[in-house]
């Protein structure tokens, strides 16, 4: 008990800080320019987000779908199953969402977007622009060279947080079938960073924890 006790979190961490971000740039260079039609996906997902419609929901959903395929099989199976036996079960997980997303936006297409509606949906839009902008930012800024950059679509931190601030634009009430796997991830995340003793290891969290409250304000206010 006493050896067991002597462990600490980093001892059961199956790569270094500097092999899992190298592991970015690796992917970086490997899907260039994907990452010029992932931002501007991301930014075709604001602007539809202020336009209703017909096809709001199914192009958003779509469009988020796509991102979550993209990162499950190009980034988790491809790149990050080289150094975590872990990502083939994560890249399950990211299916699933993928086609929730597709399930809720497309085939049943029963949802609508109003950002505009309270200060939770304009919070929400905030947070898509923050996964799309300065997310990929946080890296270069805390010491990381920018070829190891996460960009939306592509890698999972910015597409997860896109995706909850999606959510928090949704009319009506919180779609926390949507959410599940977008928290847990976060958390999963989170902890990692954490381990590692990244500077930004606070990012998911705090965004978590915040799409989290807000969620839950907004179904209690909706009771009364």
């Amino acid at each position: 008990m006493a050896d067991w006790l002597s462990y600490t979190p980093s001892d059961f961490l199956l790569f270094s800080a500097r092999t899992y971000y190298r592991l970015f740039e690796i992917y970086n260079r490997a899907i260039w320019p994907t990452q010029i039609l992932a931002l501007l996906l991301g930014f075709l997902i604001l602007w539809w987000l202020y336009r209703a419609g017909a096809w709001q929901a199914a192009v958003v959903m779509m469009i988020l779908a796509a991102g979550w395929l993209w990162t499950a099989w190009a980034y988790l199976v491809e790149h990050y199953d080289t150094i975590n036996w872990a990502a083939r079960y994560f890249a399950i997980a990211f299916v699933m969402e993928a086609l929730l997303l597709i399930w809720a936006g497309v085939v049943r297409s029963r949802l609508s977007f109003q950002p505009r509606r309270d200060w939770i949906g304009r919070t929400g839009a905030v947070l898509v622009l923050f996964a799309l902008v300065v997310q990929p930012l946080i890296g270069p800024l805390v010491g990381r060279d920018w070829t190891q950059a996460e960009i939306f679509g592509i890698t999972p931190d910015p597409t997860v947080l896109a995706t909850l601030g999606v959510l928090l634009t949704v009319d009506r009430r919180f779609p926390w079938a949507l959410a599940i796997i977008p928290l847990i991830w976060c958390a999963l995340s989170g902890a990692t960073l954490w381990t590692m003793g990244s500077p930004d290891a606070w990012v998911m969290p705090v965004a978590t924890l915040g799409a989290l409250g807000l969620a839950l304000y907004r179904m209690l206010a909706a009771r009364g």
